[in-house]
């Protein structure tokens, strides 16, 4: 199975993106293999439609799920029309979010908000 991550930083003990579009990079995890790819979230930079582009971006890399604190609408219609999984981050590391994750600690993303259409305040 593959899991995505928005992360701020370059590996495990990076902290989780709160801003899913706008973060700059997307960690790709193999929980069979124990892979790991680094990706360059090149929406995150769009004046509009960042959300739509790094959800693409995700099902692209044929993730299964996302780990994410928060969703915008758009984004969470790509992912659940490609039929992966969201679930909620908690607070730590990407590795802490992997490792409960693994657990089924993560529990579904329930609260997609409207998202920012446009709006470049962060």
């Amino acid at each position: 199975m593959k899991i995505a991550i928005p992360v701020d930083g370059k590996d495990l003990e990076s902290s989780v993106g709160v801003a899913f579009g706008r973060s700059p990079y997307f960690l790709i995890y193999d929980t069979e293999t124990k892979e790991e790819n680094l990706v360059v979230n090149s929406a995150s930079e769009s004046t509009g439609g960042a959300g739509i582009k790094a959800a693409q971006i995700i099902v692209d890399h044929k993730a299964n799920a996302l780990l994410t604190p928060r969703l915008g609408g758009n984004a969470a219609e790509v992912l659940k029309t490609a039929k992966v999984d969201i679930h909620k981050t908690i607070a730590g590391s990407v590795k802490d979010n992997i490792d409960a994750f693994m657990a089924g600690k993560l529990p579904l993303l329930d609260e997609i908000h409207e998202g920012r259409h446009g709006k470049t305040d962060r």
